[in-house]
């Protein structure tokens, strides 16, 4: 075959020479051992943080993670502290975007159809410099977690731990908004600093199998996406996922949902009920585990490798 130096080549490089259609079982596990974590993105502040802490104890659930997408600058600082404390206290983990990103520079490029692949991308020093100052004022107020959607920032933030900018329990999660999906560039997203890799949206099994293969930190996974990134369904496929990409986040995103970024007090209502469907959804994505897969193991909240915010004493 005429590709078969090519597939020989990925071989020796410790890369599997196709997508893996026969689906091996993950023998990968998060820290405590549990194969699965859930995620709850767009939380878009405290008003809807208390929102969704209070849908997940009516369903009586666990959720790992809280993310959110507008970003930590355009929070204040005590909105960031309580935050930060409200996911504590219980042992989840919070994750928030870095601040100033591509499709809120000056630049027209991300905006147009051509230029949609650069996603959140910084353009130019002082825009990775912003996010930089961004990630630090997070940390120093307690967080533990962010979303960053350029592999330049994700090097920075592996060289900021090594220089004590950041603390070195600081969870770098890489956003879907990078768009690598294949295992060889998303083991360089690894290399380069991330500490969870959101895959894009449409991948298939098999292809989602070659990457988990190729790397070891977890996978963010939608299990429904948002319309603008594709607007699946994948709610049967989750028993396979977990065993087939352990270890996961699964992440329940929500079709139908306007474009709240960057969010504020114009979309507080609509966040509100947004984030209490979110919670309906992760319930019926739990329910499909413990129908087709109850023997799956999930983390206990506060397990080690969640990024849980550190509660900082407000001076008096």
């Amino acid at each position: 075959m005429i590709m078969k130096q090519s597939q020989e080549l990925l071989e020796k490089l410790g890369y599997p020479s196709s997508d893996l259609r026969k689906l091996p079982t993950s023998p990968k596990r998060f820290p405590d051992g549990a194969q699965y974590r859930i995620e709850l993105p767009s939380t878009e502040g405290p008003v809807a943080l208390r929102e969704t802490l209070k849908e997940i104890d009516r369903y009586g659930l666990e959720i790992h993670r809280i993310s959110q997408g507008s970003g930590i600058m355009l929070l204040t600082d005590d909105e960031i502290k309580e935050m930060c404390e409200l996911t504590a206290e219980r042992g989840m983990e919070l994750s928030l975007f870095v601040g100033p990103r591509g499709t809120w520079d000056i630049s027209a490029q991300p905006f147009t159809s051509s230029g949609k692949a650069m996603g959140l991308r910084h353009e130019g020093v002082d825009q990775l410099i912003y996010a930089m100052e961004d990630l630090k004022r997070g940390a120093s107020l307690g967080l533990r977690g962010a979303l960053v959607a350029d592999e330049g920032l994700l090097l920075l933030t592996k060289e900021m731990k090594k220089e004590g900018q950041l603390p070195n329990n600081f969870i770098i999660k890489a956003s879907v908004q990078i768009g690598a999906g294949n295992p060889v560039s998303v083991k360089l997203m690894q290399d380069l600093g991330a500490d969870t890799y959101n895959v894009p949206t449409a991948l298939t099994l098999p292809k989602l199998a070659a990457i988990r293969q190729s790397i070891d930190i977890p996978i963010d996974l939608y299990v429904e996406v948002p319309d603008n990134f594709g607007g699946f369904l994948r709610y049967y496929e989750i028993p396979e996922i977990i065993r087939v990409l352990s270890p996961l986040y699964i992440k329940f995103g929500l079709r139908n949902h306007p474009d709240v970024y960057p969010s504020g007090k114009q979309w507080e209502s609509t966040n509100v009920s947004l984030v209490k469907e979110r919670v309906h959804r992760a319930a019926l994505g739990l329910q499909m585990i413990e129908r087709y897969y109850p023997e799956a193991k999930t983390s206990k909240l506060g397990a080690e490798g969640l990024g849980v915010a550190k509660v900082i004493q407000t001076k008096s």
